[in-house]
Order: structure tokens, then C-alpha cells, then sequence
């Protein structure tokens, strides 16, 4: 008997930016987790914590609970705890990512503001073309609080804590004003997500063996040439895209908070030759693994300062 594969549950503040570990509110611009987390963020929920994409450009296909929503931004898509959510975004989409600790926002969702029935709101997607031209304002607004969001986040100044409470909660308001119009989800084969989630979990668990896609399809039950449709059609991108963007992203850790060398890095992921394994980094990330590691250092003494 198959048993059920556990949605992982992902601390942002753990696993990205141990400098806000326990912080209520994190913020992010989507280029900037898409580059190491990977365009392909198979499905996982965060515990605890309500989450907002606000992509502001590029197109993103999302899974929010097993609906497909495939659209152009701007939009937003917001996942209250525990919700199981995947997505794949185009290599120039950008916007901002918000995660909020849940008690935070409780008091917005009180029946008596008006925003909502109480704390359990289901996942919304709001596509800003599909709006009425009377919510334009409101559009106007929330990309405005996004804009100071981000830029009080980087800065070190008094008050910090405050404004990026004070700032988060108007934020939400527009969100939960807007989440009234969230779009219908489009109709997918349920077998193609659950081939799909599946094709996600095996990568996750064999990587590093390089295994052919022949063996991802024997595993999960389907030809080659199927599961390469699948991924297409699911997150518009080939099988062994999927697999090299999850040896990618791992590559990209390693640079960026191991102490090992290029050489002993290859090693872990699983390559051979050192050689291949440069090319490969190059071919995907548009720099040598050694320029990697030394501009995203640069970039973060930089943040830090």
C-alpha cells in the first residue's frame, strides 16, 4: 500500500533569512526567492504564517490547494496557514512576497471589520486585469504600501518594528477588500496534478543520483514521453527542466552557505567531473559557480550594512 507523501512545511525565516528567524513579518522581492528557491516551488504550506505573492510582472501557473490558476500579472495570490500551494513563475517575473505570523493579522479578520468571517479564509488568486475600474484606487494603493513595505524592510531606522507592523496590516486591508474578486479556478486533469506532485517528490528524494527520466516514469507509473506532457502542461516546462532547476537551486545553497569548495560541491550533488559540473552551472545560471558565490557574498555584506 502507497503511502501518502507529507506536505512539507517551510519556515521562511529558517531556511532563507536567519537574520528575521523570529520575526512577525518577512518580506522579499519574488526575483530575489525565485533565484534560490527556483522557478518550480513544488507544493508545501507554511504553518503558522498567511503568505502573499504580488507578482508584478511575468506570468505564474498556481496550485492553491489542488486549483489551477494560470495567469498574467499583476496579480496576487494569498495562502493562509497550512494551505498546500505549488507554483511556477516565467524566468521575468517579478513582484513581492509577504509572510506574516498569523497572530498578526487575527484582529483583521474579527467578522466585526468587515474583511472577513473570522480567521479560517480559504486561498484567493485576483488577477488586477479581471478588476472593476472602481477598485482601481484600491490597486493603486496596495501597490504603494508594497513600495514602502520593501523599502522600510531594508532600511535599519527607528521605528523600524512599528511601521512594518503598521504597514502589513494595510496592506492585508487590501488584500481582504480585494480577495472579494478572487478569479474561478481552471479545470485540469486531477491524475496530471497528482502525477505532477509525485514527479516533485521523487526529485526531491533521488537528485543528487542523476537518475534518467526513463526511471522518474517507471517509478511514478507512466511513459517518458507522458510525464514530459505532463510537466508541460502542468508548469509549462519540460521533465528535465524540473530536475535540473532542483539540482540548481541546491547548487546555489551550498555556494552560498557551505564552506565547501566548487570541486567538493560537485561531488555532493552528485556530478563526476568538475568540468561538467562548471558547465552545467554556467549553462543555467549565466556565471561560473566561483563568480556566483563571490557576487551574491558581495550582495549580502552589502544588505547587512
Amino acid at each position: 500500500m502507497a503511502t501518502r507523501t507529507p506536505i512539507p512545511n517551510i519556515d521562511i525565516g529558517q531556511v532563507y533569512d536567519l537574520r528575521y528567524a523570529d520575526s512577525e513579518v518577512h518580506y522579499e522581492e519574488l526575483g530575489k526567492l525565485a533565484d534560490f528557491f527556483g522557478r518550480n516551488m513544488p507544493v508545501h504550506r507554511h504553518d503558522r504564517f498567511f503568505q502573499v505573492h504580488y507578482v508584478k510582472s511575468g506570468s505564474v501557473r498556481v496550485y492553491l490547494d489542488e486549483q489551477l490558476y494560470h495567469q498574467q500579472g499583476p496579480l496576487f495570490f494569498l495562502t493562509p496557514p497550512t494551505i498546500p500551494h505549488a507554483f511556477v513563475t516565467e524566468a521575468d517575473a517579478d513582484g513581492h512576497v509577504l509572510t506574516v505570523r498569523q497572530q498578526l493579522l487575527w484582529p483583521l479578520l474579527a467578522p466585526e471589520q468587515g474583511l472577513a468571517e473570522g480567521p479560517r479564509i480559504g486561498a484567493v488568486c485576483v488577477a488586477f486585469g479581471e478588476l472593476d475600474e472602481a477598485l482601481a484606487g484600491e490597486v493603486a494603493r496596495l501597490d504603494s504600501l508594497f513600495e514602502m513595505l520593501r523599502d522600510e524592510f531594508r532600511a535599519d531606522r527607528a521605528g523600524r518594528a512599528v511601521a512594518l507592523t503598521d504597514l502589513t496590516r494595510l496592506v492585508f486591508v487590501s488584500l481582504l477588500r480585494l480577495s472579494a474578486r478572487s478569479l474561478k479556478a481552471q479545470p485540469t486533469r486531477r491524475d496530471d496534478l497528482r502525477f505532477f506532485h509525485r514527479f516533485n517528490a521523487l526529485i526531491e528524494e533521488h537528485y543528487p543520483e542523476h537518475w534518467p527520466l526513463a526511471i522518474y516514469a517507471e517509478r511514478i507509473g507512466v511513459t517518458e514521453a507522458r510525464l514530459n506532457d505532463i510537466c508541460r502542461r502542468v508548469a509549462g516546462l519540460p521533465s528535465k527542466r524540473l530536475v535540473h532547476e532542483r539540482l540548481m537551486q541546491e547548487a546555489k545553497r551550498l555556494l552560498l552557505f557551505g564552506g565547501s569548495s566548487v570541486n567538493e560541491i560537485c561531488y555532493q550533488l552528485g556530478f563526476k567531473d568538475p568540468a561538467y559540473f562548471s558547465r552545467f552551472f554556467t549553462r543555467n545560471a549565466g556565471m561560473a559557480p566561483g563568480e556566483y558565490r563571490q557576487r551574491k557574498s558581495e550582495d549580502k555584506e552589502e544588505a547587512w550594512r
